[in-house]
């Protein structure tokens, strides 16, 4: 039996694997993506974690696993299906095998929120992309549209308006919502044209996008925009299926716990973007996971 099973190894579940680790906690890390590291693979630069400015997000999340892996912590490539309380133990079943532990960190962070408009299912992958960093070297010299106002999207749209001929950014309010410095450096992109209040309506193209429908919000004038590509980021939906009905949640999904990352089943602890909090951010996904390990820690020694 397993002291901690933790369930993904982004920011959250790394920083809990290390914390747990150096307290002598027999654990297995569970991940069912081939690579860890989270959602900051797909950022093209991280600039307020302490002590690392303008580091590239793959680069860290390769860092954060490195350190994982040289404290010799074992992980597993797996999809996790069900978990299951025991009282004083818990099952998490994968679909290989089925593992025992007294206590459980689900750091399973979350998923990109997407436009739910026509055209978006149809053309993903063909021109709808989640992803700047991934695949923004597709669009090279074109003509590409970003939807959101918060740090992501900003953020994408810079990291776009390096390589590409013209960027939209398109934001349903009348104000950005991301970083003031953020803000200053898209605005002085000379190939950059914000649409504030405005909204897309539709995805237009066959086999790859050749456009958008758009709607000013302020007018409900409709337009058309001409662009080859749409990058999305308009925030994320947080990957507690697997939980919402063994703990509580609150109406978006985000599982309610405190500091401790202990949620109301006991020997269950939350941490990362799963967890309900004003900021979520790989800072505070770190420290999620050491607050998540600590308690996990305390749970099993008053097991014994």
């Amino acid at each position: 039996m397993y002291d901690v099973i933790i369930i993904g190894s982004g920011p959250a579940g790394l920083s809990a694997a290390v914390y747990a680790k150096r307290a002598g906690l027999n654990l297995v890390v569970l991940e069912k993506s081939p690579m860890s590291g989270g959602q900051v693979l797909n950022t093209y630069e991280v600039d307020n974690y302490l002590g690392m400015p303008g580091m590239d997000g793959f680069d860290m999340g390769m860092r954060f696993r490195e350190h994982a892996d040289k404290l010799g912590i074992e992980f597993k490539t797996l999809s996790v299906q069900a978990i299951e309380d025991q009282g004083e133990g818990k099952l998490v079943r994968t679909e290989d095998e089925v593992l025992q532990t007294r206590s459980v960190i689900f750091a399973a962070g979350a998923v990109h929120a997407r436009l739910d408009v026509p055209g978006e299912e149809r053309l993903r992958g063909r021109g709808v992309s989640y992803c700047a960093t991934c695949d923004g070297a597709f669009y090279r010299s074109r003509t590409v549209a970003v939807v959101g106002g918060g740090d992501v999207a900003l953020e994408d749209a810079i990291y776009l308006a390096r390589t590409c001929e013209k960027v939209y950014l398109i934001h349903r309010r009348d104000e950005l919502r991301g970083a003031f410095v953020l803000q200053e450096e898209l605005k002085a992109l000379p190939n950059v044209e914000i649409l504030y209040s405005h909204v897309v309506e539709e995805i237009l193209g066959e086999n790859a996008v050749e456009g958008l429908r758009i709607t000013d919000l302020k007018t409900n004038k409709q337009d058309s925009l001409s662009v080859e590509g749409l990058f999305v980021a308009v925030g994320i939906h947080p990957e507690t299926e697997l939980v919402k009905r063994l703990v509580s949640c609150d109406e978006n999904g985000y599982v309610l716990a405190g500091e401790d990352c202990a949620t109301d089943m006991p020997g269950l602890f939350a941490a990362g973007d799963v967890r309900k909090k004003p900021l979520r951010q790989i800072a505070t996904a770190v420290s999620d996971g050491a607050n998540a390990a600590v308690s996990a820690g305390n749970y099993c020694r008053d097991m014994k």
